[in-house]
């Protein structure tokens, strides 16, 4: 049976044709006001129960002094390509001026440039990297538009994976299924609140991450979620070194576990399950194969060390009754217990979250309402939504000819070791020899760790480095060829993300700043001079691509039961309502039903808590079922007698990683222009610091500038500095911990290594520090500072 779907019309506004008009972002719905017909400002969306405040500054930042207006090359590069010089130095990334040149010019010499690498080395010389949220709309969404145009001229190397889920994308589908499948399949808020009596969270519920999503978040539901599940009785348990990472507006009980040690907590959990006789055996039986295969391990018969509570406290930190009492109330309640992503990005990442599936498992309840487990509630708005679920638009990418590729995280390995090997997910691969970076959409000097080990690769080994971009970002600053690209505000798009609740029409509200262009436009000249013009735009304008994706999405949309209008009646109504009435999802529940009628995706079409394909890998630091390894760096190491904090890089509440951080709200929240370094009450008086201080936070690996604020709501020898601050180091030249970065950003000090061997995933929670007060005149801050511009002669 199909359910209608309805296009709003609109009720106000005052510009363009209709007068009125909303723009989708990644962390919500805006409506653009006008005045005399030209758009000034962004609203809050009226039916948003929580409207994020981020996007209302959006519009004052498109129009700022940090856009990119013209194409623009790297001085000596450009000498160097006009036959006036031998080589472009590429050491000077970062600290040599910008030509602006003609878009002709520009166009001719990243095409010259493609043809050249291409014949010269071939196509697997040619990275493509675009990685980050770059556009909630689903045409003008830079890593597709990218990624298609380089499949249109032969090919490039890939990135696999995402730094937020490195570990769990590539563990998740050999044990119960692919994160993608099971963000959609979450249980959603309405049947919790019926059903659960404990909810138990291993690193909080964050509504400032519950802000966004992929496609955009158009109706916040997180924080009113909680909050009706604690009205309901619902009992919560944050575990987490921060307590107010989860708030209910009732009471939590926090606690306040050791960080990157949750998987011997679950561990010494288990045990207590099945010690007690606590475990669902039928349920082990009937829907799990390999619990007897871990039994030996978590008893202690394997090693001589049982998994208990007192072994777990000496690891955690946590009393061995309290872990205990827990166990017993899971058993005794139904109970959902939910893990957040940052727990997988960490030395062994894979462990804590196939720790939580085999908890979940001893406990009986998956498939139940209410019970079993979710991978991230709070981490995007979407997940515990019950709205209509289909592909929505997507623009199709092409066929990559280009075999070569590199777990995201691994960026700086493959720069640095061409032609050595990797292992990844029970394979042996080689870093190819990159010559040429395209990149259009997101920061990598913001998403990688090490910064200052990934500055000097960035430097020496790729010949030409292209970025398309809107503002002067660190990227765009350490590129050789930046294309000055058009923001949403000024592109025709469609906004729409899986289980949201609308789909918008994102009607383009600005003219493009200088001579900035869709990257479609761009691709599509480029194309043209490289004879492919016909294969990347397959005759259609962008407007007719917007049809085209809106129509096959409709088709998807009728096979799920969901009738959407003809595309000129969507268009006209500016957003479709896709709400599903009285819709209840319970994830893995026809599985429960009837393994056999409805298997999982495993190997064994059950939920796998020995992996007999992850343990035929033979890797050591990733075995056949979870355990507890002891992490590179973390509060139980030798390391931590130098480094004595535990540094927390979690998701800003000012903005979506690094973008914006330039916009009013996200510079409101720095103090003296630099990003805030939470502490203890503790920490920050052993140190003799109070609010406001400003601290140098270092270790090895490099060190930064923070201004302190002190909190009660963080345990002891834990700090926490939030992503998103621009890298501003105090010389741009690669030089290791001397290299002072002023602006508070996290990444100069975090560990660049994988996982394990099986996703290589990063592990920028796994990262000790030491925190002083900052001696002398502080250096000035230069982030949103303009390059150099010069007349070429």
């Amino acid at each position: 049976m199909e359910t209608a779907t309805q296009p709003l019309r609109p009720t106000s506004g005052h510009g363009g044709a209709a007068g009125h008009s909303y723009t989708a972002t990644h962390w919500g719905i805006y409506e653009v006001r006008y005045r005399h017909g030209e758009a000034v400002a962004l609203e809050s969306f009226a039916r948003d129960p929580s409207p994020s405040p981020i996007g209302l500054g959006m519009m004052d930042a498109v129009k700022g002094p940090l856009r990119v207006q013209r194409p623009s090359v790297r001085r000596s590069w450009l000498a160097a390509a006009r036959g006036d010089a031998a080589e472009s130095h590429r050491e000077r990334r970062g600290q040599e001026e910008f030509v602006e040149v003609e878009w002709d010019e520009a166009l001719r010499l990243v095409a010259g440039e493609l043809q050249r690498v291409r014949q010269q080395h071939g196509n697997s010389a040619i990275f493509g990297g675009s990685y980050g949220w770059s556009s909630a709309g689903r045409f003008h969404h830079a890593q597709s538009q990218v990624h298609r145009f380089l499949n249109s001229v032969g090919g490039y190397v890939r990135h696999a994976d995402s730094y937020s889920l490195g570990a769990a994308r590539v563990l998740m589908p050999h044990i119960v299924a692919p994160m993608d499948e099971m963000h959609t399949l979450h249980t959603s808020w309405g049947v919790l609140e019926k059903h659960t009596t404990l909810f138990v969270s291993f690193g909080g519920v964050p509504a400032k991450n519950a802000q966004v999503g992929s496609g955009g978040a158009s109706e916040h539901v997180v924080p009113q979620a909680l909050e009706r599940l604690a009205r309901a009785g619902v009992r919560f348990v944050n575990i987490s070194p921060v307590r107010n990472d989860i708030e209910t507006g009732g009471e939590v009980e926090w606690i306040a576990i050791r960080p990157n040690t949750d998987t011997a907590l679950i561990l010494a959990l288990a045990h207590t399950l099945y010690s007690e006789g606590l475990h669902d055996r039928g349920f082990l039986a009937s829907h799990c194969v390999g619990f007897e295969a871990i039994l030996p391990y978590l008893i202690g018969a394997a090693d001589g060390q049982p998994k208990d509570a007192r072994w777990a406290e000496a690891i955690t930190g946590v009393p061995a009754g309290r872990i205990t009492a827990l166990a017993r109330a899971m058993a005794a309640n139904r109970t959902m217990l939910t893990m957040a992503w940052s727990l997988q990005r960490s030395h062994h990442g894979e462990q804590p979250f196939w720790g939580l599936v085999t908890l979940a498992a001893m406990l009986g309840q998956i498939g139940l309402p209410g019970g079993g487990f979710g991978v991230g509630y709070g981490t995007t708005n979407m997940i515990g939504n019950a709205n209509a679920k289909f592909g929505g638009p997507t623009l199709p990418q092409g066929r990559n000819a280009v075999r070569e590729f590199i777990p995201v995280a691994r960026i700086t390995d493959m720069l640095e070791k061409p032609g050595q090997g990797f292992d990844y997910n029970g394979e042996r691969h080689r870093y190819a020899d990159i010559r040429l970076i395209y990149w259009a959409g997101g920061n990598p000097f913001h998403h990688h760790q090490d910064l200052n080990r990934m500055l000097a690769a960035w430097q020496s080994k790729p010949e030409t480095i292209v970025v398309h971009e809107q503002f002067w970002t660190p990227a765009a600053k350490l590129a050789d060829i930046v294309l000055p690209a058009t923001t949403a505000l000024e592109r025709n798009d469609i906004g729409y993300a899986a289980r949201e609740r609308y789909m918008v029409a994102m009607k383009q509200a600005l003219d493009p700043v200088g001579e900035a262009r869709d990257d479609y436009d761009i691709f599509a000249d480029l194309a043209t001079r490289l004879g492919t013009h016909e294969v990347f735009t397959e005759g259609l304008s962008s407007f007719q691509w917007l049809e085209r994706l809106y129509e096959e999405s409709r088709g998807r949309a009728a096979r799920a039961g969901h009738a959407l209008p003809a595309f000129d009646e969507f268009w006209q109504g500016d957003l479709l309502d896709l709400a599903v009435a009285d819709a209840e999802v319970v994830m893995f529940q026809d599985f429960r039903t009837d393994p056999a009628a409805h298997p999982l995706g495993t190997p064994s079409g059950r939920i796998e808590l020995f992996s007999e394909r992850i343990a035929g890998f033979g890797y050591a630091d990733c075995p056949g079922h979870a355990r507890w390894f002891e992490p590179i760096e973390w509060l139980g190491s030798e390391t931590a007698a130098k480094y004595p904090l535990h540094l927390l890089s979690d998701q800003p509440f000012t903005k979506l990683h690094s973008q914006f951080d330039h916009a009013a709200y996200s510079t409101g929240n720095k103090i003296g222009g630099r990003e805030p370094l939470t502490l203890s009450r503790a920490d920050a008086a052993a140190r003799g610091l109070a609010d406001g201080d400003l601290v140098r936070v270092f270790n090895d690996r490099g060190a930064c500038l923070a201004a302190v604020r002190v909190s009660d709501d963080i345990r002891a020898g834990v700090a926490k500095l939030s992503t998103g601050a621009w890298f501003d180091p105090s010389h741009w030249r690669a030089g290791g911990p001397g290299n002072l970065e002023k602006h508070g950003n996290p990444n100069v000090l975090t560990l660049d290594i994988g996982a394990s061997s099986l996703s290589q995933g990063c592990i920028a929670q796994t990262c000790l520090v030491q925190v002083e007060r900052f001696q002398g005149m502080a250096p000035a801050l230069t982030p949103y500072q303009l390059p150099v511009f010069a007349e070429y002669a």
